[in-house]
């Protein structure tokens, strides 16, 4: 597994969304650049990650997103795809 994502990482992959250049991507998001980004994570660790409704409300912005996204993939079973 890779190691946990940092907000360089975050960035890098959202900026695939939209075809932009890292330096375009906002500190916030939307609905569609999060569930991007989920699946990304998801297929970049292949893990499933069972993100429940409070995480993902969490997630508004990109420092919100990978603190959720380091605690899911710390913990110790990651559910796998």
């Amino acid at each position: 597994m890779p190691a946990l994502p940092d907000r360089a990482d975050l960035v890098t992959m959202l900026a695939g969304f939209g075809d932009r250049r890292p330096e375009a991507v906002t500190e916030e998001l939307d609905s569609l650049e999060l569930a991007w980004l989920v699946h990304q994570v998801e297929q970049r660790y292949a893990v499933r990650l069972d993100l429940d409704d409070e995480a993902l409300l969490r997630m508004v912005t990109i420092t919100d997103a990978l603190t959720v996204f380091r605690d899911a993939l710390a913990q110790d079973e990651p559910r796998h795809a």
